[in-house]
């Protein structure tokens, strides 16, 4: 008797939700951990055409770390399209100014482009301090594996 491969559907996918304190992570590794639940790679039952991820609240985005001397010489691009039009940020500019674009542009860059990662991405909920208002959903706490 073979046995068949269970191929999970969205429409009974049950997802719970998650809160992950960043303060004191470094960024990277905080990044790949929550991509890995927010596409679902940490259950058994992946399949890497469903959305099986859970939702995340990232909170304390400000106090993210970067390993060596990433906040002098890391540098974020962004391109208008026009001539002369790229603009450059440190990281530290980015943690100082903008936390919460700068860990979502980490997590974006770990989970697939296309229809499905935008999908995927929408589960995600990232805030500066420790306050959030995702109260109602009873978010477990999440604790990193590094």
């Amino acid at each position: 008797m073979q046995r068949q491969t269970t191929m999970a559907k969205a429409e009974t996918m049950e997802r719970k939700w998650y809160i992950v304190d960043a303060e004191g992570k470094t960024l990277g590794r905080l990044a790949s951990e929550v991509a890995r639940v927010l596409t679902g790679k940490n259950k058994v039952i992946y399949t890497p055409n469903v959305d099986c991820g859970d939702y995340v609240i990232v909170i304390n985005a400000g106090k993210v770390v970067f390993s060596g001397d990433q906040e002098y010489k890391k540098y974020y691009y962004n391109a208008s399209g026009y001539a002369r039009g790229i603009r450059s940020r440190s990281a530290g500019v980015m943690k100082r100014e903008y936390p919460v674009e700068m860990v979502e542009r980490a997590i974006w860059g770990m989970i697939p482009k296309g229809r499905l990662g935008r999908k995927i991405y929408k589960k995600l909920f990232v805030y500066e301090g420790a306050e959030h208002k995702h109260e109602a959903q009873k978010p477990i706490a999440l604790e990193l594996k590094y």
